[in-house]
């Protein structure tokens, strides 16, 4: 399977430098055909790179599958299909966003097989509800999307489907694959996987003691959670960190280890 790394061109603070996207072309037939992975947000350098992509090798865009209804990820989905009508749009359901984007997705669940059967849907939630990665078998290569960036974090956004307790299960899920190369929808390839899996595992765990001390020392709102836990942080970056903390503190809430009240956040 030939893998072309294709950028949707849209850099920016959430997405960095832009989002990967990433063509697998299936040369096994007399008539190759391929499938991308993510749909970007339709900026026409991306479409011409498709294109180009496929003329250079012959082959016809069969399917597109999308990780999650993430704008980033599925915005482009409209633009991709008015170029490519015959391709089949795949994606695990999420109800509440599918919509956005078109009506016609064929419904993708754990362990679908995609791109010719090649690769293994691997259902991830936690950042999305609908948060998938490919899973080749074969090579040990996993399509990651936003399960993990190279050098930062992801945002877990509680207000907006996400789900700390999901994610940290999904993260598990992946170690367990033993995956020997990520290819994520954002930054670098990763080729030490479990390094950074478990430097991830690490780093929430400190900040769910780190919110655990807060807490004990008298800091009974989420405002008073972020002065405490994020020291110095700009504005501009608060909405994001407003939402990990969120995250946490519904984690820790359904561990039976605090409280949210209407008035305050109280210790169990």
């Amino acid at each position: 399977m030939d893998i072309v790394l294709l950028p949707a061109h849209n850099p920016g603070p959430l997405t960095g430098e832009g989002n990967n996207t990433y063509l697998l072309v299936w040369s096994d037939r007399s008539q190759p055909r391929a499938s991308l992975i993510d749909a970007g947000v339709g900026h026409p350098d991306h479409l011409a790179e498709i294109d180009g992509a496929l003329r250079a090798r012959g082959a016809e865009l069969a399917e597109v599958l999308v990780t999650h209804a993430h704008s980033d990820h599925a915005s482009g989905a409209g633009a991709v299909r008015r170029r490519w009508p015959s391709a089949v749009f795949r994606k695990i359901p999420w109800p509440e966003r599918d919509g956005t984007y078109g009506r016609d997705w064929r419904a993708l669940e754990d362990g679908s097989l995609v791109a010719d059967g090649s690769l293994v849907t691997i259902h991830t939630p936690g950042h999305a509800p609908d948060h998938a990665c490919f899973w080749d078998p074969r090579t040990r290569v996993l399509f990651s999307a936003d399960l993990v960036i190279k050098g930062t974090t992801v945002v877990i956004p509680a207000s907006h489907g996400g789900s700390l307790t999901a994610y940290l299960e999904s993260l598990n899920r992946v170690l367990r694959l033993d995956p020997e190369r990520l290819l994520p929808a954002h930054g670098p390839a990763i080729d030490r996987p479990r390094s950074l899996i478990e430097e991830y595992l690490e780093h929430r765990a400190l900040r769910e003691q780190q919110i655990l001390n807060a807490v004990a020392s008298g800091c009974d709102t989420l405002d008073g959670i972020l002065d405490a836990v994020y020291p110095g942080l700009s504005d501009d970056l608060r909405p994001v960190a407003r939402e990990s903390a969120l995250a946490h503190l519904q984690k820790l809430e359904s561990d039976g280890r605090l409280r949210i009240g209407d008035e305050a956040i109280l210790l169990l």
